[in-house]
């Protein structure tokens, strides 16, 4: 195993004013020891992984830092800036800078060892040793570990732990009370236990971040010095590149508060249903870890042991790092988006598989007998049916999955059960999607309701697997069978009919109706809400539903499809890492993947995203007008087999993109003699 980082990887003259300027001056150094394959690859992941989140820290500190395939094993450069760089830390710019570079497949010895860097920088010792070092071989043998002691480092793992940390003040049991003189040892043992300490305040934590190698250690490192601080117990899960460890069970049900630090979604959250949360992004756990602190022991109160009431009552996942301004609107959104989220999945493989069947079989084959009693081997009829049929079951699944997931993000686990019976009646009494929705607000509200039950301690084993999906699941079967049901059926079969004689006019308006939706959010919540309206419409396909999925799939490949153009035709107005992700957005966008140009939009949004709508805008309208269908939900370019009117439909693309890429590039234009 190579040395992480050599003294050929230290700059302590580091002549750099930006980030871009650092990180390749840095980079350069990996490439020279073939520790970096494509300079500018790499760099366009770097820059890719700081969009996503600052990677400047309090104390002069930035850490940029990637997985990328361009590496070919885990490196880490070292410079010291005099002119110091903005990494977007909140107390200023950096003068010491650490690139971190690791391949996709990096091996767990490489990042043990920089989890432990990303600890050993939250301790002060550590730091000034490196600003004051003189000696570019010092300097790495610091930072590898090889001069611990000197740098005043703490004993601390370098890798993920979930073993106690007991940063708690109370005395060892051995111990006199304080501020009395010291007994006679054989004395007085037996009243020892009347002055029993109280035990120490318990918290665990999980700390986690995108490419889990920096800030993941660096904000688990500071939630336990803060502990220690504190005179708190702290256990810390670390989910990050290099493995980890799952907090035991029952350290979990000793705690009293829970922290979650994380930017990427927290593994197996249900475990710590019942406990007192705070939950924010993992930047605040590395700058504002003692805020923490106190903040879940404000959160956890006076009681020791929250009642069975307050365990029920715990936010769900998708509301439990919402702020306490966030109105109904808001958390609705999220419920819904919840749902569709867990469809898409289910859309994208039972569509894929369907479309599949029509270009093996054709069209008539929906009318093939059940494979199961009729298949033979040797007949493309035969395995066309089989996917056909293997598809419309997974599509079965997506107003099921739709209801049960939106309840979940409503009431957690105990949602899940209504919401799929809720979900299973809106299919029995023909109310499709939008009784999918609705069984699924009207579950989630029913466990709720439930949880705030005062019910008798004997009963409160049996809450979460009896009573709750017993109760919420009758609640939600009468409503669903009895008093929406039906109303909502009636709607859908009015959607679907109106679906059916969409022409002329009013199928241009909504085509450029939905073509401004795909493009404004560019996988948000708009572009979620036309995608699953057209999914939804399919579930009873007509010539309206399959005008509609077609105009929906046209538009939402046209933004990545029209910003890889524009770094093709006009790459001098954008930076290299742009034009880096302009190669893979020819692919996300032919692939129907509308975030492909998210990196574009992030960096430029008053120009991208105007741009892009109208785009879509010209696109969905196109191919309302010329009459294009389409049964397949995804694919992109890989099903124009199966679209009506293949060649018109390309047309539409075409004409979307090039008005798209007009408008970014003319809008870029206007101000390059600005930034001349």
């Amino acid at each position: 195993m190579s040395e992480l980082i050599t003294a050929a990887l230290v700059d302590l003259d580091l002549a750099a004013d930006t980030q871009e300027a650092a990180a390749r001056s840095l980079a350069e150094r990996m490439r020279e020891l073939g520790r970096v394959t494509d300079l500018d690859g790499f760099l366009a992941d770097v820059a890719a992984r700081e969009a996503q989140m600052p990677t400047g820290l309090d104390g002069g500190i930035g850490i940029p830092h990637c997985r990328s395939a361009h590496v070919t094993e885990p490196t880490l450069a070292f410079g010291r800036s005099a002119a110091r760089v903005d990494f977007g830390a909140p107390d200023g710019p950096a003068d010491l800078i650490f690139l971190i570079a690791a391949p996709a497949g990096a091996d767990s010895d490489h990042l043990t060892i920089l989890s432990g860097l990303a600890r050993r920088l939250m301790v002060p010792e550590f730091t000034e040793a490196l600003r004051s070092a003189g000696d570019a071989g010092r300097v790495a043998a610091l930072i590898r570990g090889d001069e611990a002691e000197e740098a005043g480092e703490e004993a601390e793992p370098e890798g993920p732990t979930a073993e106690p940390k007991t940063t708690s003040s109370a005395p060892e049991k051995s111990s006199s009370a304080p501020g009395t003189a010291s007994p006679e040892p054989e004395e007085e043992p037996e009243e020892e236990p009347e002055e029993a300490p109280p035990a120490p305040f318990r918290i665990v934590a999980v700390t986690s971040c995108p490419t889990g190698i920096a800030h993941t250690y660096m904000a688990a490192q500071a939630l336990e010095r803060a502990a220690r601080d504190a005179g708190v117990e702290l256990v810390v899960e670390t989910q990050g590149s290099a493995g980890f460890v799952a907090l035991d069970a029952e350290v979990i049900a000793r705690a009293d508060g829970v922290i979650l630090a994380h930017d990427v979604e927290v593994r197996d959250r249900a475990r710590f249903a019942g406990k007192p949360v705070v939950d924010v992004g993992v930047k605040a756990g590395v700058s504002r870890a003692a805020e923490l602190i106190a903040e879940v022991r404000a959160k956890a109160g006076p009681a020791p042991e929250p009642s069975a009431s307050t365990r029920a009552s715990t936010p769900a996942p998708m509301d439990a790092g919402a702020e306490a301004g966030d109105g109904f609107a808001t958390r609705l959104r999220t419920w819904l988006m919840t749902g569709v989220s867990y469809m898409v999945p289910f859309v994208a493989a039972g569509g894929l598989l369907i479309a599949l069947a029509f270009a093996i079989g054709g069209y008539e084959v929906n009318k093939a007998p059940s494979v199961a009693g009729h298949f033979v081997w040797t007949e493309s009829a035969s395995w066309a049916a089989l996917l056909f049929q293997t598809g419309g079951a997974a599509f079965g699944f997506l107003v099921p999955v739709l209801a049960g997931y939106i309840a979940y993000g409503m009431a957690d686990r105990p949602g899940l059960v209504p919401g799929f019976v809720g979900g299973a009646i809106a299919l029995t009494v023909n109310a499709g999607f939008l009784g999918g929705l609705i069984a699924g607000l009207l579950a989630g509200g029913a466990v709720l309701a439930v949880q705030r039950l005062d019910v008798p301690p004997v009963l409160r084993g049996i809450m979460p697997v009896v009573v709750i999906p017993l109760l919420s699941s009758a609640v939600v079967g009468f409503l669903m069978f009895l008093v929406v049901g039906k109303p909502v059926a009636s709607l859908q079969k009015a959607l679907t009919d109106w679906l059916a004689g969409l022409s002329g006019a009013n199928a241009v308006v909504l085509g450029v109706l939905l073509g401004l939706m795909m493009c404004f959010d560019l996988g948000g919540p708009l572009n979620k809400c036309a995608y699953a309206f057209a999914v939804g419409g399919l579930a009873h396909p007509n010539d309206g539903s399959l005008k509609v999925m077609a105009a929906v799939m046209a538009a939402g490949m046209v933004p990545p499809l029209a910003l890889a153009l524009a770094t093709t035709v006009r790459g001098r107005l954008f930076t290299a890492a742009e034009r880096e992700n302009g190669k893979a957005a020819w692919v996300l966008g032919a692939s129907f993947i509308t975030e492909g140009a998210i990196p574009f939009a992030a960096a430029d949004p008053l120009r991208v995203i105007p741009s892009a709508m109208a785009g879509g805008a010209v696109t969905g309208a196109l191919s309302m007008a010329f009459g294009c269908t389409l049964r397949a939900p995804h694919g992109g370019v890989f099903v124009v087999p199966l679209i009506g009117a293949p060649f018109l439909y390309l047309v539409a693309i075409a004409a979307g993109v090039a008005v798209a890429t007009g408008s970014v590039v003319a809008l870029k234009s206007v101000r390059r003699p600005a930034m001349a």
